[in-house]
């Protein structure tokens, strides 16, 4: 097995063999343990991993939106990226605004109730194409609150000072990069009551040494089989990026977990990933001189990924 895909391996299997059994907010249930770090060499390869289908462009568009410190979900739809839809989603058929059947607790009943996810498809659709094609709908509705983009490029303090730290991050690793303070924080808790969804990858550092970058990213929350696959790429791939932009190499990322969970309905999708053997994993290429801030997916290639089917499971929403 590969390196990367054995560190995730290792991961599901620490979990379901020395997890707890906790009650959650969204109502689910998880196996849990707190604390746990995986490393990856990102001069060996990229690790998307290859025990599941993992999509690429998914990953790629929503960290570009991160970039841009868009927060409106209209961009990652413009790409077919569903991943934030349910939390837009809710907030619509949460509203006045709304007229159609009732989506209370729509994430869980459209997995047991056939005739209502047939409701709940249709609703999800009209939404989606209110989004893109009505701006006033997508200004009220679209908008996810001050998530990870406005925190990256327009954090705002208590006393309304606006920062970009993704800006100054970069000028800091050209100008001082021996400085211990090459940080970005989502958290912030001012904030926190504004979001769609209080940022589970929190906060992430990088690190020069030999002309190699690397970053450490420290995840308070990680949804092993949905989320943490897309972290692992997402952030391996910033580090591409962003050592780029600096005319830099690329050293290791290394994802370090707080509360690291399986959902209880995940668990018999995790066992069959775990019965899979691995591939070769890929490359990544990036065909563009472009600043990090003009770069569109387009730019971006995954070279020679060949993987095993993916696996569908639920989100806790």
């Amino acid at each position: 097995m590969n390196n990367f895909d054995k560190a995730y391996h290792d991961l599901c299997k620490k979990v379901l063999s020395e997890g707890e059994s906790k009650d959650d907010r969204t109502g689910t249930g998880t196996i849990s343990i707190f604390g746990h770090q995986m490393r990856f060499d990102l001069s060996e390869a990229f690790p998307l991993l290859t025990t599941k289908k993992v999509s690429f462009k998914l990953i790629a568009t929503e960290l570009i939106w991160f970039i841009k410190g868009d927060t409106n979900i209209r961009y990652l739809l413009q790409y077919k990226n569903n991943i934030w839809n349910e939390w837009a989603f809710k907030k619509w058929v949460e509203s006045e605004d709304y007229e159609g059947p009732d989506m209370t607790d729509f994430g869980r009943r459209s997995l047991v109730d056939d005739n209502f996810n047939e409701q709940y498809k249709a609703q999800l659709a009209i939404f989606k194409d209110k989004i893109l094609n009505d701006d006033d709908f997508m200004k009220k509705f679209g908008d996810l609150g001050n998530v990870y983009g406005k925190q990256w490029r327009d954090w705002k303090d208590v006393n309304g000072q606006r920062f970009d730290q993704l800006q100054t991050l970069i000028d800091n690793i050209k100008q001082n990069p021996n400085s211990r303070r090459h940080i970005i924080s989502a958290w912030n808790p001012t904030e926190i009551d504004t979001m769609a969804l209080p940022p589970c990858h929190t906060l992430f550092q990088f690190y020069v040494k030999d002309g190699k970058l690397s970053c450490q990213l420290y995840q308070r929350s990680a949804d092993i089989f949905l989320g943490v696959p897309f972290n692992i790429a997402s952030y391996s791939l910033l580090t591409h990026l962003i050592a780029k932009e600096c005319n830099l190499e690329v050293g290791e990322f290394v994802h370090t977990f707080g509360d690291a969970h399986i959902y209880k309905n995940h668990i018999d999708a995790i066992e069959e990933q775990l019965s899979r053997d691995s591939f070769d994993p890929p490359k990544l290429k990036i065909n563009s001189d472009k600043s990090l801030f003009d770069l569109e997916y387009e730019d971006l290639e995954i070279e020679g990924y060949k993987s095993h089917p993916s696996i569908k499971a639920p989100i806790a929403v």
